[in-house]
């Protein structure tokens, strides 16, 4: 295997990317965000200050009406209406993807469909005249090229060809997937389709067969049986209502083909292609598909086989012969069998007289997936369900937020974010004390300028009567004593004194009475005067107007500086947290097991990295930015009124409570729902990734419809769940909102209510400012903790899949680490050795004991679902396993994972391509030079099929054949050139041509290497040094080909016989030859004896 490490550099690379470009826009929110906050009072200083500078005064009224002004047009202009465009951004960039999407060219095809209007025996017939096709538009080389084929009614027509030929193309050309450029094509009839790589649905075997359809048991059995499907079902371990996992990953590849071929015949329809069903079953089971089903069971109906079983073409009634992209020949198979088919003929096998198919299935890792007992087939039932997935339950807890915020940093870093917070919310709350103190000192110094103006006028004006007052000696030492010893601060409070002593005079004078009159009037004027010289009354109370000025400017620099700081800093946390869960959570994927993957479909894994990543990386952070500034803000807020307004702490008190408790009510719900709102999403996903794999198959048989409606009920149950999470939510809303209006009411009427006299206006003003503010921020921030409580269930989510089961170890201990050049011989030994992919359940393989020497080719055979997959599965550490496994000495248990799976190599049965460059996919470690990868290519003879080194793959490798894609894995194998190599089936999906190119490459570049083989076609390894036969999980024989003949009784024998007698004679020579060839060393040298006889040779 090639190892995480490449795959995990790969995505971590994207991911970056990705985040890099999330930063940078959480960055410009952040800002956004502290332009919210800052806005306001911004504002308001510009306000105040040019105001003041004009020459005018500051007063509360004025003041915090201004600022109320302020903080209403900032709510909608720098809150909402920013919110407003960066939503429309959003969306338009949404509804431009979705409209590029629904704008891509459907597929609507030039062909003529030919259903309607048409005699009934023209049905199942197929006509093409001179057609072109292609999967691109305008292409330099059609895909396919002057096809000309005519198909009558009931004909079993084989397609044959060499890999990359161009035959499922043919397929898919009658299917009108692929494109007709040219020419003209006419079906007539229904077609019914099975692919080359089998689609599975999860669901229940029955349900993946009837594909929508209704159930006929008559017709349902029958399938089955010619299907060979009985035997299965009977293992299974609820028959045929046994759930099937995502792409069939718990059944082997031969049952997985016989349930996809098993739909395809359920469908009643006229023309049924198939796309080399067989290659993936055993002879014996071929043959009976083969006879049973296709030449049987569907003998009257329009047959076209693609297929590389070349003993099966003198059925065929037409055979065309496929070649870079053209048909070469069309005819029968005596007008064809000496001359064109000879090119493609290989060892194949023959007929055999029928025997009774038998199956030894692969049924523990089923069991796996339901836990319902056996059911009769015919009995309607519940289905079982799948394995469901994980939901917490009840509160968020405080640790997973502690977690959270741990990964954005250690702790000197958040200590230091701390104190950010607080000091941003220290200036901010500064400048609105400052503005307070300021209004309240302007207000002081202008009633303190009326005093001063009021007794200036009256000493003035005294001054003026005593010229008409009669000369009496107590008035003017009064006068003289009040004016010139009494500070002009306590003259008004000494007005009282003079009018009791003018009136003590006992004078009916007019003069008299008129110092009455003028010292009343004078009390009682409010009116500015001046000093009878004209100059300005002393007004130095300690008020400087240019302090106040450069205080609240260095204070609003201050908070702005600060806000701005504390956002960056607090998104910067935000997306290192984002980045180490998305790793950690990748990096706990690559480890999982794989009873993880078998029990789990894509969907739910995509859908945590994929929304529930989405709402850590840009949704919680923003709610929790707003959360925490708002709390902030409304704990400024309520200090400031506290200290105005002490009494105020009880209603605040009740307020918050009320808060609380509603909250609390909401979230115990809403948490939950959230939860289920995040597992309904998942299964939608699965759908469309499960129905996008088999886009193919779901067109051919008509089921678009049916699979629309099955996502729309996902869909249904994925919006009911967010409906409901949305409607909780405004009802929240409402309730915050009833007890926000009562509050404000409680807090405007105490100051009518409750007014003794010495309110200040800038402190009512500043109270009923704030607490509107305050009410709001309140409402909001309990909504906003609410939705962090919400989105902190996709951090829960994400933290689940950090605490998977693990394999491992990973890297081996440093004193068990094995050599560089580990393994130098490949003896491999399996002693007592079984494995259970599931605990508490049978072991699939059964105590084995198998030793094989170094540089040994060893075949692996046996029926479908014997253990074989299983053996090769144990040997790399995929599941459990009990006994011991050594390569070249070395227990593979006491070595790290990494170290094991990249010194051997492997030729899956399903190979994978990944979508990257050719290059990449061949060496993805970049430890070979282009020489090297060229060199590789060509030994696989695809060298005149890459183009360049950089050529991309599309998505599992799509544009290439099957064959083709074999063959790539088989020069990723040279590349690698490790001493252990593993074929899975490798040849399945090959002709034999191809096949005898693999085998020839195999034992030229792995002459030295031990080579481990599993094939259906035994004559794939009838020149190995030994054959391993299995069945039902155990070793039966093991030993040279030609000696296990010898056996006429024994399981390997007997499978030889199903070939036919013609391939058995030719077989048993293959292995007799093969055997006195290597008889001249019965033994084969150990690896001390290989260093010796090297050594020699040195010599």
């Amino acid at each position: 295997m090639l190892g995480k490490k490449p795959f995990e550099k790969l995505v971590i690379v994207a991911r970056k990317l990705e985040i890099d470009v999330i930063t940078i826009a959480s960055y410009i929110r952040g800002f956004l965000v502290a332009l919210m906050v800052f806005t306001e009072r911004f504002t308001l200083f510009l306000t105040v200050i040019t105001y003041v500078l004009l020459g005018n005064r500051l007063t509360g009224d004025k003041v915090f009406s201004i600022a109320q002004f302020f903080n209403t047009i900032q709510l909608y202009m720098a809150i909402f209406y920013p919110l407003a465009i960066s939503f429309y951004a959003e969306a338009k960039i949404s509804v431009k993807r979705i409209e590029d999407f629904l704008l891509q060219e459907e597929n609507m095809s030039t062909i003529t469909n030919s259903d309607d209007d048409v005699d009934l025996e023209k049905h199942g017939a197929i006509k093409i005249v001179h057609g072109k096709a292609s999967w691109i538009p305008n292409p330099i080389i059609d895909t396919l090229s002057d096809i000309n084929l005519d198909i009558k009614p009931g004909t079993l027509c084989a397609v044959v060809g060499q890999v990359g030929a161009g035959k499922s193309s043919l397929l898919q050309l009658l299917l009108k997937e692929l494109p007709l450029n040219h020419g003209k094509l006419d079906i007539f009839g229904n077609v019914s389709y099975a692919s080359q790589e089998p689609w599975l649905f999860v669901s229940t075997v029955r349900n993946n067969i009837l594909f929508g359809l209704p159930y006929t048991k008559s017709r349902y059995k029958n399938i089955v049986k010619v299907c060979a499907l009985e035997r299965d079902f009977e293992l299974f371990p609820n028959g045929d209502r046994t759930l099937v996992g995502e792409r069939g990953v718990s059944l082997s590849g031969g049952q997985r083909a016989r349930i996809n071929l098993a739909r395809a015949v359920y469908r009643q329809a006229d023309i049924y292609l198939f796309d080399d069903p067989l290659s993936a079953v055993d002879t014996h089971v071929g043959k009976h598909l083969f006879e049973e089903c296709i030449l049987k069971y569907l003998g009257d109906k329009t047959r076209i086989l693609v297929t590389h079983q070349l003993q099966f073409l003198k059925h065929a009634d037409q055979i065309v012969i496929v070649n870079n992209g053209q048909i070469e020949r069309v005819g029968t198979y005596s007008e064809l069998a000496d001359k064109e088919l000879a090119h493609l003929h290989h060892e194949t096998p023959e007929e055999t007289p029928d025997k009774p198919v038998e199956n030894h299935t692969r049924v523990n890792r089923l069991m796996s997936l339901t836990s319902h007992t056996s059911t009769n087939p015919d009995e309607e039932e519940n289905e079982p369900q799948e394995t469901q997935e994980l939901m917490e339950k009840g509160a968020i807890s405080t640790s997973l937020y502690w977690a959270y915020i741990r990964e954005g940093g250690n702790i000197f870093f958040l200590l230091f974010f701390f104190a950010m917070l607080v000091l941003a919310q220290v200036a901010c709350n500064a400048s609105d004390i400052w503005l307070t103190k300021w209004t309240n000192d302007e207000e002081a110094k202008y009633a303190k300028e009326q005093q001063l103006n009021k007794s200036t006028k009256l000493v003035d004006n005294i001054t003026d009567i005593t010229t008409i007052l009669p000369p009496t000696d107590s008035i003017t030492d009064l006068i003289e004593d009040l004016t010139t010893t009494s500070p002009p601060e306590t003259l008004l409070d000494n007005l009282t004194s003079i009018q009791d002593n003018v009136t003590n005079l006992q004078s009916d004078s007019f003069m008299l009475e008129s110092l009455s009159q003028i010292i009343t009037n004078d009390t009682d004027n409010s009116t500015i005067l001046t000093v009878s010289d004209g100059s300005k009354p002393n007004t130095d109370i300690g008020y400087a107007q240019p302090t106040y000025i450069y205080i609240y400017t260095a204070i609003i620099i201050a908070a702005i500086l600060l806000t701005t700081f504390r956002s960056f800093i607090f998104f910067k946390i935000c997306m290192n947290a984002s980045r180490d869960l998305h790793n950690t959570m990748f990096n706990n994927i690559l480890k999982a097991t794989m009873r993880f993957f078998d029990t789990n479909p894509s969907g739910r894994i995509l859908n945590r990295f994929s929304k529930d990543m989405g709402a850590v990386d840009e949704l919680l952070p923003r709610a929790l930015l707003d959360a925490l500034q708002i709390f902030l803000v409304m704990f400024g807020i309520l200090v400031m009124v506290f200290i105005v307004s002490p009494w105020m702490i009880i209603p605040t008190v009740i307020l918050a409570a009320l808060f609380i408790i509603v909250r609390k009510i909401y979230l115990a719900s809403a948490q939950d729902i959230k939860r289920m709102e995040g597992i309904t999403r998942a299964p939608a996903f699965s759908h469309v990734s499960a129905s996008l794999s088999g886009l193919t198959t779901i067109r051919a048989s008509g089921a678009q419809v049916m699979i629309t409606k099955e996502f729309d009920s996902l869909q249904d149950q994925h919006t009911a769940a967010w409906f409901l999470f949305l409607a909780t939510s405004e009802a929240f809303g409402f309730y915050l909102d009833i007890i926000s209006i009562v509050f404000l009411a409680v807090l405007t009427f105490q100051f009518l209510i409750l007014d003794d006299g010495t309110t200040r206006s800038g402190d009512v003003g500043l109270v009923i400012s704030q607490s509107l503010i305050l009410t709001g921020m309140l409402q909001y921030g309990m909504r906003q903790t609410a939705e962090v409580a919400s989105q902190m269930t996709s951090v829960e989510r994400i933290m689940q899949y950090t605490r998977l089961d693990k394999e491992g170890p990973f890297e081996s201990m440093p004193t068990k680490k094995p050599h560089r050049d580990w393994p130098e011989f490949g003896k491999i030994l399996f002693k007592n050795l079984s494995l259970t992919y599931v605990p508490e359940e049978p072991p699939v393989l059964n105590n084995l004991n198998i030793s094989i020497q170094p540089g040994e080719k060893v075949g692996i055979v046996g029926r479908t679902g014997a253990g074989k997959s299983s053996l090769i599965a144990a040997l790399f550490r995929l599941a459990p396993t009990d006994g011991t496994i050594t390569i070249d000495d070395v227990s593979i248990k006491d070595i790290g994972l990494h170290d094991l799976r990249s010194k051997i190599s492997i030729i899956p049965q399903e190979p994978v391509l990944f979508s990257a460059s050719i290059r990449h996919n061949l060496d993805p470690l970049n430890n070979s030079g282009d020489q090297a990868v060229w060199k590789a290519l060509e030994d696989v003879e695809l060298k005149d099929v890459i183009e360049n080194l950089n050529q991309e793959v599309n998505e599992g490798g799509s544009n290439f054949s099957a064959g083709q894609r074999q063959l790539v894995c088989l020069a990723r194998a040279i590349i690698r050139n490790n001493r252990v190599l593993v074929m899975d089936e490798a040849t399945a999906n090959v002709d034999p041509q191809t096949d005898a190119l693999i085998q020839a490459t195999i034992r030229r570049n792995f002459e030295d290497c031990t080579v481990l083989t599993i094939a259906h076609r035994l004559n794939t390894v009838m020149d190995s040094d030994k054959v391993l036969v299995m069945e039902a999980g155990q070793a039966v024989e093991f030993g040279p080909p030609h000696e296990l003949l010898q056996n006429p009784d024994g399981y390997f024998a007997k499978m030889l016989k199903e070939t036919g007698k013609n391939m058995e004679s030719k077989l048993k020579k293959v292995a007799e030859e093969y055997y006195h060839k290597t008889s001249q060393s019965n033994e084969i040298p150990t690896p001390k004896e290989k260093d010796q006889n090297d050594n020699k040779k040195n010599d």
